[in-house]
C-alpha cells in the first residue's frame, strides 16, 4: 500500500489510557494528540512515568489485561486501532507497524540463528519462500552495515556484540518494510560511537523507505539529530509540540525549559554555570494536582490561575504547528537565564591521593577446541599510569571493552594487578585483594554503582543498610553513635531522616542512588569510584545527583574517579580526563585540553559521536568503521590503527608496527599517537558555533 505524502500514517486524537487495578483506575495518558506523516519522525520526550511508552503500547494495542483506551482514537492509515479484531491486529503488527525496544536481547530468540529469525518475518507476513526470505535477510544485513552477512546469518545472538544485536533488531523491524516504526530508547545501552552509527542508519533507512517513525527517548540531543517534530510529555499529557527547530530555539513551556537547564550543554560549567535540577518530584498518577500538572514544580506558577482547571493546548502566536499547555506562555520572559545563584570558585586540587604506575591486568582464558596452546591471554589493561589528586574529579572514558571496568575492579581490589602498582596515600594496594585489605583502606576506597535498583538489599530498610556499612567500617563506639552518624549521612545526601525506616521499593531511582552515595561516604572515603552513576536516571534527576556528588566532594575534599560513556556529562563534571582504547590510555589531560584540538583521532571520533541538544552548536561528523578489536587478539602497533581515519597520514606503515609513546602537548596534556605534531596542532574543533541564518 502506497501512502500519500499529505495523509498521516498515524493520527492520535485526544487519547486517554488508564490501567485498572485493585486500587482503582490509574490514568496513565490523558488528552494526547499527535500526527506522524510518511517519512517523518516524531520524537516523544519526558521523564520516566510521563506516558511515552504507554502511548507506543496503545498504538500497538498491547496494553495487557489491565490497560484500556478510555477516550479518544488512534488511527493507523485511516483505520481505527481500537475497532480492529485480533486477527487484523496480528496482520499489521510486525508487517505494517514494527517496534524496536531498548534491550535488543529482549527481542531476539537465543536458541535460533539470526538468519532464521530474520527470515521468519517475510515468511509469516508475506508467505515468502525460505530461499527468498534468506536472500532478503542477507540484503537487509548489508543495509544495516553488518560485515560478512553470511557469517552473521549463521550466528546466534550471544555471539554478537550489543551494537550488532541492535542492528539485527533494526533489520528485523525493517524486513517487512513497515509504514510505521516505533523506537523505544533504542540506543540507551550502546556506546556513543555505536549509537551515532545506528542513528545515522535509522535516518537514512527512514528516508529511503518513506517510513514514519515514533522515536521515544529522554536524550534531547538524539531527538534533535533524528526527528523533524517533537512532543514533550509530562504526567501523561503533551505539554509542548512543534518542529524540532521551533521547540529547541523558542521553547514555550516551563517544563521544556527546565529539561534543557538540567542537561550539560556545551558552555555549561560546574562552577560558573551549574546545571539546575527541576525542584520537587514527579507526581504519581493518582496524586496529580488540580489545574496544571507541572504547577507545583514551576517557577512561573500563579495561584488562582494555574490551579483552577485542566489546561488546554494552545497555539503559539506567529508559528505553524507549535503549541503549548501553558496559560502564561505569552507573558513569560523566555530569554531570561536560569536563577542559578552565585557561581562557585573552582576548588584547587590537593596532594596526590591515588596513583597508578605501569598498571596491567591480564586474564588467562580457555582457548577452545581449536586452540593448540590450551590457554589464551586477554590483555584488559596495558601499562596504565596516572595520578588523581585530593578534591579532583578524574573521568575515564571509552567504548565498551576498552578496559574501564577492569581498571575500576583493580582499584577496588576485586581484581589484583598483573603488573605495575596502585598507591593510595603512598600505600601499595594493587596486589592486595579486597578481603585482605585493612578495614581503613576499604573504607577509604568506595564505589557508587551504575544501577541503584540492584545495589540495595530489598529486605533491609534504608537506615539499616547505612548502619551496616558503618559497622563494617568500624565507625562509632556504640549503636547510638552509629545511628546519629546514619542520620547525618541522610542529611548529607538530602534525604528526609524519616527515610531511614523505608524499604528500597518505596524509593524512586534518584532516591536509591542517594542511599548508595550515603553508603559510599559512610567511612569518610578518600576516593570514590563512580561507575556510570547517573546513566540509569532521568535527566532532571541526573542534574540533582551530579550536583550532590560535587557538593559532597567540595565539603569532604574527596577524589572522584568517574567512569562514563556520556562525554557531555564528563565535559561538565571532570577536571581531568583519561581516554582509554583497548586497554591503553591514548589521551590524558585537563578536560579543556582533551575536549579541544589537538586531540587523539579516537578522542576526536568520540566527541563527534556525542548528540548535542543545542541548536547553536554544529559538529563535524566522523564515522568510525568497525568495532574495538578483541583484547585476546589485539592488533600490532597502535591499538587504534585498524579503525583510525588518519592512519594514512603516518608514513612507512609505522602505525602497524610500533606502539606510540605518550607525547606531551603541554600543560599536562598527553597523546599516544604517531601523527606528526604539525598534523595534531592543525586539527579543527569538532564543535563550533552554528552559522547564523
Amino acid at each position: 500500500m502506497s501512502d500519500r505524502p499529505d495523509t498521516p500514517i498515524l493520527e492520535i486524537d485526544n487519547l486517554s489510557i488508564s490501567f485498572f487495578t485493585r486500587a482503582g483506575e490509574i490514568p496513565a495518558v490523558t488528552d494526547f494528540s499527535a500526527r506522524v506523516m510518511p517519512g517523518q519522525a516524531l520524537g516523544l520526550v519526558g521523564e520516566s512515568g510521563c506516558g511515552k511508552s504507554t502511548v507506543a503500547l496503545g498504538v500497538m494495542r498491547d496494553l495487557g489485561g489491565s490497560g484500556r483506551i478510555t477516550a479518544g482514537r488512534i488511527r493507523f492509515r485511516g483505520r481505527d486501532i481500537a475497532a480492529m479484531s485480533e486477527a487484523e491486529l496480528r496482520g499489521i503488527r510486525g508487517a505494517e507497524i514494527a517496534m524496536i525496544y531498548q534491550e535488543p536481547m529482549a527481542s531476539l530468540n537465543p536458541a535460533m540463528t539470526v538468519g532464521r529469525q530474520l527470515a521468519e518475518v517475510p515468511m509469516l507476513h508475506e508467505r515468502a519462500s525460505r530461499r527468498d526470505a534468506m536472500d532478503r535477510a542477507r540484503a537487509m544485513l548489508a543495509d544495516v552495515r553488518l560485515p560478512d552477512p553470511d557469517r552473521i546469518l549463521r550466528a546466534y545472538p550471544h555471539q554478537l556484540s550489543g551494537g550488532q544485536q541492535q542492528r539485527i533488531v533494526i533489520a528485523m523491524a525493517l524486513m517487512a518494510r513497515p509504514a510505521l516504526l516505533i523506537l523505544d530508547e533504542p540506543t540507551t545501552a550502546l556506546d556513543v560511537t555505536v549509537e551515532a552509527g545506528i542513528i545515522r542508519l535509522i535516518r537514512e533507512l527512514g528516508r529511503r523507505h518513506g517510513t514514519a517513525m515514533l522515536f521515544i527517548s529522554h536524550n534531547l540531543g538524539l531527538i534533535r539529530e533524528t526527528c523533524e517534530r517533537i512532543c514533550v510529555m509530562y504526567a501523561g499529557e503533551a505539554v509542548e509540540e512543534g518542529t524540532v527547530a521551533q521547540v529547541f530555539a523558542a521553547m514555550r513551556h516551563p517544563y521544556t525549559q527546565a529539561l534543557f537547564r538540567a542537561i550539560p550543554l556545551p558552555g555549561t560549567d560546574k562552577n560558573a554555570r551549574p546545571l539546575k535540577a527541576i525542584p520537587g518530584n514527579f507526581p504519581l498518577p493518582h496524586e496529580r494536582p488540580q489545574g496544571c500538572n507541572f504547577g507545583p514544580r514551576c517557577d512561573h506558577f500563579r495561584a488562582g490561575l494555574c490551579d483552577l482547571r485542566p489546561v488546554p493546548m494552545e497555539p503559539v502566536a506567529r508559528s505553524d504547528g507549535h503549541a503549548t499547555r501553558c496559560l502564561r506562555h505569552r507573558e513569560i520572559d523566555w530569554s531570561a537565564g536560569a536563577d542559578a545563584g552565585p557561581g562557585r570558585a573552582p576548588a584547587p586540587a590537593g596532594e596526590v591521593v591515588l596513583e597508578a604506575r605501569g598498571l596491567g591486568k591480564v586474564y588467562e582464558v580457555a582457548g577452545g577446541p581449536l586452540s593448540r596452546g590450551g590457554k589464551r591471554v586477554v590483555r584488559a589493561n596495558e601499562a596504565l599510569s596516572f595520578t588523581a589528586r585530593e578534591g579532583e574529579t578524574l573521568a575515564v572514558v571509552g567504548e565498551s571493552g576498552c578496559g574501564k571496568s577492569t581498571l575500576a575492579r583493580v582499584l577496588m581490589g576485586l581484581e589484583t594487578a598483573s603488573a605495575g602498582e596502585v598507591y593510595l596515600d603512598d600505600r601499595a594496594i594493587g596486589d592486595v585483594p579486597v578481603q585482605r585489605r585493612h578495614r581503613r583502606t576499604v573504607a577509604q576506597m568506595q564505589m557508587v554503582f551504575q544501577n541503584p535498583f540492584d545495589t540495595l538489599n530489598p529486605a533491609m530498610t534504608v537506615g539499616r543498610q547505612i548502619l551496616r556499612a558503618l559497622e563494617v567500617f568500624g565507625i562509632g563506639a556504640d549503636a547510638a553513635q552509629r545511628r546519629a552518624r546514619m542520620l547525618e549521612l541522610l542529611d548529607l545526601v538530602k534525604l528526609p531522616r524519616a527515610f531511614a525506616g523505608r524499604m528500597p521499593r518505596q524509593l524512586s531511582g534518584g532516591q536509591k542512588q542517594r542511599v548508595g552515595i550515603a553508603r559510599a561516604f559512610a567511612g569518610n572515603a578518600r576516593v570514590v569510584i563512580a561507575d556510570e552513576p547517573v546513566s540509569a536516571l532521568d535527566v532532571s534527576v541526573q542534574a540533582a545527583v551530579t550536583d550532590l556528588l560535587m557538593e559532597i566532594q567540595r565539603a569532604q575534599r574527596t577524589t572522584l574517579i568517574v567512569i562514563s560513556h556520556d562525554l557531555s556529562l564528563v565535559r561538565y563534571l571532570a577536571d581531568r580526563v583519561a581516554v582509554m582504547y583497548l586497554g591503553h590510555i591514548v589521551e590524558i589531560g585537563p578536560t579543556a585540553a582533551v575536549f579541544a584540538p589537538p586531540y587523539h583521532p579516537y578522542t576526536q571520533a568520540l566527541l563527534s559521536a556525542v548528540p548535542i541538544a543545542d541548536p547553536g552548536v554544529e559538529k563535524t561528523e566522523i564515522v568510525l568503521d568497525g568495532e574495538i578489536p578483541s583484547a585476546m587478539e589485539p592488533p600490532p602497533g597502535c591499538p587504534f590503527q585498524t579503525r583510525c581515519p588518519r592512519k594514512s597520514d603516518v608514513p612507512d606503515n609505522r602505525c602497524e608496527r610500533e606502539l606510540p609513546a605518550l607525547r606531551t602537548m603541554g600543560d599536562g596534556h598527553e597523546v599516544r599517537c604517531h601523527l606528526a605534531e604539525e598534523h595534531l596542532r592543525a586539527m579543527t574543533p569538532v564543535f563550533r558555533a552554528a552559522a547564523s541564518g
